[in-house]
């Protein structure tokens, strides 16, 4: 039999636990979606945006928030006749290191199937009025060897030339850093 200090411990600790995982399962539904911005202008739509030469800059930030890199891109994107893009990147990191990604993006029914070399769980880019998310797996490279990242990526239009792109990096669901960018469309010359 418990007396009535124990079981009024026992009670509070419940009533605690269930807070817990009341404010758990509301952190894990928490976050935007892409219909909050179907009506945002300008439209964002992908084959339109990404043609032709773009540039990027943007910083590195570890999971405390701090920058831990700088880079800059260039990005030469193109689509051929069947709708398949692709965006060829070019990264120069401040430390000196150059890294190329080219994404294959394939129409599949609502969206791109988003594939490129160090990608090892493909994304699908879905777009509504001026964002497009993409959600994938990214090979990075770790100490001596390489590990995978989950890319929470999100792009927003803010201007018919600049984009602004946000990607949350996890491991296992845990926050691990964050990359933040600006892409500018260059002028195409007459």
């Amino acid at each position: 039999m418990q007396t009535p200090a124990i079981a009024t411990y026992v009670a509070g600790f419940r009533n605690r636990i269930w807070v817990f995982l009341s404010v758990l399962l509301l952190a894990g539904c928490a976050g935007p979606s892409l219909d909050d911005y179907q009506s945002r202008t300008p439209a964002l739509v992908p084959d339109q945006f990404f043609q032709g030469s773009l540039t990027a800059r943007g910083v590195v930030k570890d999971m405390s928030g701090e920058v831990i890199r700088t880079f800059d891109a260039d990005i030469e994107a193109s689509w051929s006749e069947d709708g398949t893009g692709t965006l060829d990147e070019v990264f120069r990191f401040d430390d000196g290191e150059v890294d190329t990604r080219v994404w294959t993006l394939t129409p599949e029914e609502g969206g791109y199937r988003a594939e490129a070399g160090d990608v090892v769980e493909p994304g699908f880019m879905t777009w509504r009025g001026n964002a497009i998310h993409m959600n994938y797996v990214l090979e990075v490279p770790y100490g001596d060897g390489t590990i995978n990242v989950r890319m929470d990526d999100w792009m927003y239009l803010v201007t018919p030339d600049t984009l602004i792109n946000e990607t949350a990096m996890s491991k296992w669901g845990v926050p691990v850093g964050e990359v933040v960018l600006v892409i500018q469309r260059n002028a195409n010359p007459d």
